[in-house]
C-alpha cells in the first residue's frame, strides 16, 4: 500500500517560537541575515552570498527589472521571470546590470540644435534638470555640453533660441572617464562643488552621470548586494524545455545565477537540464532547482548538482496545485524535512546545500519561522506583487488601491513549459489563479519594517544569525485555541479611524 506520512502536513501558521535567553549583545542592530544562496564545500565560502534572506519568485507579476534593482539595494535577489520571449529576458537583466550603483544611464538627452521649447519639454516630460546635450540627442552620442536650469532664464529668452547657445560647452566641463570608481567620482563631485559628473568613454561619448543626490541615497543602502564589479545582482528563471537556448543567452547577458522554474522539481527533466549547465560550464553556471517537499526530493536534486534547492508545493497563495491535483505538502512539515535531509547531506559529503523556502508567508513573523525551520532565503510572490515596483498595473477597486497578481498556472500566464508534461504547447487546466493584492507602498519601506521584525525576534530568541537561529531556536506547535489567544479577544477594540487626523 501507498506510504503514509506519521505526522500532519503542517503549516508556518501551526508553529509559534519560543523565546530563548536574550543577553545584552542581542540587539536588533548587531543582528546579521547574510545567508548564502549557492553550495560551498566545508570550511570554504560560498560564491554567492545575500545581505537578506529574501528573493522574488519567478514570475510575470514579481520580477522585472525594475523590481530587480530595488531588491539589489536591500540586500537580496530577483529572479526575472522566464515565461517570455529569450530576448526580452536577457534585455531585462542586462538592465539590471548596467544600472551600476550609483552610475545612472542619462534618459534626459538632446542635440545642441534644437531649442530651448524642446529642452523645456523633456524636463517636463522626465522631471530632470540636468540634461546632456549630445551630437545625436541619445544617451550614448558624442557628448559636446550640459543644460541645467542655471543656464538660461524663461523669461527673458527665446523659446526658440538653440540650446548649443546657452549650454556649458564641454571644454568647460568637468568631467571623468570610464573606469572611475563610485568613490573616486563622488571625491570629484565634492572637491569641484558639482551637482553631476558626466562619465565619458575615450572617445568623448557619454555612458553615466554620477550625481550628488545619489551619493546620500547610496548611503541609504547599505545593504545593497553588488558583484565583483559594483553591479547590483540579479537571477533568472529557467524551464527545462528550451534551457539549451536560454541559459547562454542569460549568461552573456549577466545573470549571476539561475533558477529552474517548476511545480515539480524531483523529475529527469530537472537533472537533463543540470547536465546540460554542467557539461557546457562546469561550476561556473549557479543554478538552483526545485521544487521539491522531502528527503528524497532532495537529495535527488543534490545528486544531480543543483546550487540549491526550493522547497514548496502548493503553498503559494495564487497556487491551487494541491486543489487541482491533490498533491503538495503543508509548508512547515516540508521545509522541516527538506532541512533535516540538507543537514544529514552535509554531514555526509562535507557539501552544503541551501534551501529556498517557496510558498506559504502569509505574515511576517512566518519568515522568522522558515528561516527558524532551516530555510537559508525565502522566495515570495505575493509579498513583492503589492509593491510599486513590482511590474503590474495599480488599480482602484472598491476605493482601495490593489495591484493585479496572477499565479505561473494560470490561463494569464501561459506558462506551458512550466506546468504541462506533454508535447501540447497550452495548459491542459490551471494551476493557478488571477487575482488583486492590496497595494503596500514602496519595496524599500516593507522590506526593512519586516526585516526588522524578523530581526527583532531572533533578539527575543538569544540569537544575531540565521545560523545560530537554525541551531538554537526552539519551536512549538500551537492548538487551534491557542492560535486564539495570541490576538486580540475578549475586548472592544475602538475605532481609531476618526481620531487618526487629530
Amino acid at each position: 500500500m501507498a506510504y503514509i506520512f506519521d505526522e500532519p502536513s503542517r503549516t508556518f501558521n501551526e508553529y509559534l517560537l519560543v523565546p530563548g535567553y536574550s543577553s545584552t549583545g542581542c540587539r536588533v542592530e548587531n543582528v546579521s541575515l547574510k545567508c548564502p544562496v549557492v553550495k560551498f564545500k566545508k570550511g570554504e565560502e560560498p560564491s554567492i552570498k545575500m545581505n537578506t534572506p529574501l528573493v522574488s519568485a519567478i514570475m510575470q507579476a514579481v520580477s522585472d527589472d525594475r523590481l530587480a534593482i530595488a531588491l539589489a539595494k536591500e540586500g537580496g535577489i530577483s529572479f526575472i521571470y522566464g515565461s517570455q520571449a529569450i530576448e526580452s529576458q536577457a534585455e531585462m537583466v542586462r538592465r539590471v546590470k548596467n544600472h551600476k550603483a550609483g552610475f545612472v544611464t542619462s534618459d534626459a538627452n538632446i542635440r545642441p540644435d534644437q531649442t530651448l521649447g524642446e529642452l523645456l519639454q523633456l524636463k517636463e516630460r522626465t522631471g530632470h534638470s540636468t540634461t546632456a546635450v549630445t551630437e545625436d540627442g541619445t544617451a550614448a552620442g558624442r557628448m559636446v555640453g550640459l543644460v541645467t536650469s542655471r543656464d538660461y532664464r524663461i523669461s527673458r529668452m527665446s523659446m526658440d533660441t538653440r540650446v548649443g547657445q546657452f549650454m556649458t560647452p564641454f571644454e568647460k566641463l568637468i568631467y571623468a572617464e570610464e573606469g572611475v570608481t563610485l568613490s573616486e567620482a563622488n571625491d570629484m563631485i565634492w572637491d569641484n562643488k558639482l551637482n553631476a559628473l558626466p562619465v565619458i568613454d575615450k572617445n568623448q561619448r557619454l555612458k553615466y552621470f554620477v550625481f550628488r543626490k545619489d551619493y546620500d541615497t547610496h548611503k541609504a543602502y547599505p545593504d545593497e548586494l553588488l558583484d565583483e564589479h559594483k553591479r547590483y545582482m540579479v537571477g533568472a528563471g529557467i524551464n527545462t524545455r528550451d534551457y539549451a537556448d536560454r541559459i547562454p543567452a542569460l549568461v552573456e547577458a549577466g545573470a549571476d545565477v539561475l533558477c529552474i522554474d517548476s511545480s515539480e522539481g524531483f523529475s529527469q527533466w530537472q537533472r537533463n537540464t543540470l547536465d546540460y549547465v554542467r557539461a557546457h560550464y562546469g561550476d561556473s553556471v549557479k543554478i538552483g532547482a526545485g521544487n521539491v517537499v522531502d528527503k528524497e526530493g532532495f537529495e535527488f536534486l543534490a545528486e544531480a548538482g543543483a546550487d540549491f534547492i526550493k522547497v514548496g508545493i502548493g503553498g503559494g497563495s495564487i497556487c491551487i496545485t494541491r486543489e487541482q491535483k491533490g498533491i503538495g505538502r503543508g509548508q512547515a512539515s516540508a521545509v522541516i524535512e527538506v532541512a533535516r535531509a540538507r543537514n544529514e547531506y552535509y554531514e555526509r559529503t562535507g557539501v552544503y546545500i541551501p534551501i529556498c523556502s517557496d510558498g506559504g508567508i502569509v505574515y511576517d513573523y512566518h519568515m522568522t519561522l522558515a528561516l527558524a525551520m532551516g530555510a537559508d532565503f525565502l522566495m515570495l510572490g505575493r509579498y513583492f506583487s503589492r509593491f510599486d515596483e513590482s511590474p503590474t498595473a495599480k488599480l482602484t477597486i472598491n476605493g482601495s488601491y490593489v495591484k493585479e497578481y496572477w499565479g505561473e498556472g494560470s490561463n494569464r500566464a501561459r506558462n506551458w513549459q512550466r506546468y504541462d508534461m506533454g508535447g501540447d504547447s497550452k495548459l491542459s487546466f490551471e494551476e493557478g489563479v488571477d487575482s488583486y493584492v492590496p497595494y503596500a507602498g514602496s519595496l524599500s519601506d516593507n522590506v526593512r519594517q519586516s526585516l526588522q521584525k524578523v530581526k527583532s525576534t531572533m533578539c527575543n530568541c538569544g540569537v544575531t544569525s540565521i545560523s545560530q537561529l537554525q541551531k538554537e531556536a526552539k519551536l512549538t506547535v500551537v492548538s487551534a485555541t491557542s492560535i486564539v489567544e495570541g490576538g486580540a479577544h475578549d475586548v472592544i477594540l475602538r475605532d481609531t479611524s476618526k481620531n487618526n487626523n487629530r
